[in-house]
C-alpha cells in the first residue's frame, strides 16, 4: 500500500515537472501525450492524476497564483500604494509570460466560475483588487479603473510581451508604461474631477 502511494506521488511529481517542461517549450495546447511520454508514463497515469488539461494546469500554477496573492497581502503595508501595485503588477506579468497561451487561460477562468482554475485566479482577482483600491484612496492611481480592467489589460500586455523575445524584459517595460498611464500627477484632475493627491 505505501509502495503504492510513493509510486502515486512519484507519478505527479514527475508529470508535473514534465508539463512544465513541455508547456515551457511548446506552450500550454502542447500535447499531453507529450507530457506523459516526457514523464516515463502512460496517458491513462496522467488522466488519473489530471482529469483535464486544465487539472494539469491547475497544479501547475497554483503554487504561483498562491505566491502572488500573498506578495499582494505583504504590499498592503508598503509606504507607496501606486509603487505597490506597480511592483505586484510587474510580478503578474512575469508569471503571465512563463508559458504561451497561458494570458488566454487565466481570462478565460476568470470569467468562467465553473472552471477549475477559477477558484486560483480569483484569489488574483481579490489581491489586484485591494493593492488598486487602497492606490486609488491614496490619490496614486485614477479612480474608474477596475480590478478586472487592470488584469485584463496587464494579461494583454503580457501576451503581447511574450510574442516576441526576451519576454520577461518586454513585459516589465510594457506594465512600467501601463503604470505611468495610470498614475495620477501631484495637481493633475482625476476622472472625478478633483487634484491629484
Amino acid at each position: 500500500m505505501d509502495s503504492m502511494r510513493t509510486d502515486a506521488r512519484r507519478n505527479y511529481t514527475q508529470l508535473l515537472a514534465a508539463a512544465r517542461a513541455v508547456f515551457t517549450e511548446q506552450g500550454t495546447d502542447a500535447s499531453l501525450r507529450e507530457v506523459a511520454r516526457q514523464a516515463g508514463v502512460g496517458i491513462g497515469t496522467l488522466y488519473r492524476h489530471f482529469p483535464t488539461r486544465e487539472a494539469l494546469l491547475e497544479a501547475l500554477l497554483g503554487e504561483g497564483f498562491e505566491a502572488l496573492r500573498a506578495q499582494a497581502v505583504e504590499l498592503l503595508d508598503a509606504p507607496d500604494p501606486g509603487e505597490a501595485l506597480a511592483a505586484w503588477l510587474r510580478g503578474f506579468g512575469v508569471a503571465s509570460t512563463r508559458y504561451e497561451g497561458l494570458p488566454a487561460s487565466v481570462m478565460e477562468a476568470l470569467q468562467d466560475p465553473a472552471s477549475r482554475l477559477h477558484a486560483s485566479c480569483e484569489g488574483l482577482r481579490t489581491a489586484a483588487t485591494e493593492l488598486l483600491a487602497r492606490a486609488q484612496r491614496s490619490g496614486r492611481v485614477r479612480r474608474d479603473l477596475t480590478a478586472s480592467e487592470l488584469l485584463a489589460t496587464a494579461n494583454a500586455m503580457a501576451w503581447a510581451a511574450r510574442q516576441s523575445t526576451g519576454a520577461a524584459e518586454l513585459s516589465d517595460r510594457y506594465l512600467s508604461l501601463l503604470m505611468e498611464g495610470l498614475l495620477t500627477r501631484p495637481g493633475a484632475p482625476t476622472q472625478d474631477g478633483r487634484g491629484g493627491m
